[in-house]
């Protein structure tokens, strides 16, 4: 069983879990005292611990040893586009089951899906909540931040060196190159724009097939980063 607890609190000792983590604990699985857990802070810590005492405010754990987790290397960058309906909350859970280091949410030009300024920061936060909970069920000590750009042009002059994929149905499959930094693009339902692709080549950007068929736009990241960590892992 796994709770995230704020990375200030990740400390050898006692524990204190309140809030939703604390309900969680007490009313959905309802554990007893004396029962191990495991502690993730979000950012790379974890921790076993055991339940000495309950309250209805909150759960105390004795927490024995932190030990840091390190993510596997290459740190696997996902820019996303907006996708509509449910798919799009599946994407992001998929993506952090499979392995991506870093979620970008981006605006292309031929989405579906609008998202107003008003609703940016509510929505952000909605994603991080479906990554959070996938990063719990899978295990993960770190959970992949998300952010929304409303320009490409915005997030390409920030990218770090590294290797750079732009998805691409007719194109053959591609393979890192061993860097530490990989970046991957996928179009939205109706493709990228000339203008978009004009712009992904001038910064860098190659060509990475997935296969014979043309994957939807919610699988075929999901697909390109499980490649990736296969083709890095040793």
């Amino acid at each position: 069983m796994r709770i995230f607890v704020d990375p200030d609190s990740l400390i050898t000792g006692e524990v204190s879990i309140r809030g939703e983590e604390h309900h969680y604990l007490g009313r959905v699985r309802r554990v007893r005292v004396g029962q191990a857990i495991e502690l993730v802070d979000g950012v790379g810590k974890r921790a076993t611990a055991k339940i000495v005492r309950m309250t209805e405010t909150e759960t105390v754990v004795e927490v024995a040893v932190v030990e840091a987790v390190q993510e596997a290397a290459p740190h696997v960058r996902v820019l996303v586009p907006l996708i509509k309906g449910d798919r799009m909350d599946g994407c992001l859970e998929k993506l952090t089951e499979v392995g991506a280091s870093e979620l970008i949410v981006w605006q292309a030009e031929r989405s579906v899906v609008r998202l107003d300024a008003a609703k940016r920061e509510a929505r952000v936060a909605h994603y991080a909540a479906v990554i959070e909970a996938a990063a719990r069920q899978c295990g993960r000590a770190r959970v992949p931040g998300v952010r929304f750009t409303a320009t490409l042009r915005e997030v390409l002059r920030a990218l770090p060196d590294g290797d750079r994929f732009v998805l691409d149905p007719t194109a053959e499959r591609g393979q890192p190159s061993g860097v530490a930094d990989v970046t991957v693009i996928s179009g939205p339902e109706g493709g990228f724009s000339w203008i978009e692709l004009d712009q992904l080549a001038a910064a860098g950007f190659l060509s990475l097939g997935l296969g014979p068929r043309v994957l939807r736009a919610d699988t075929a990241p999901m697909v390109a980063v499980a490649l990736i960590r296969a083709a890095t892992t040793s």
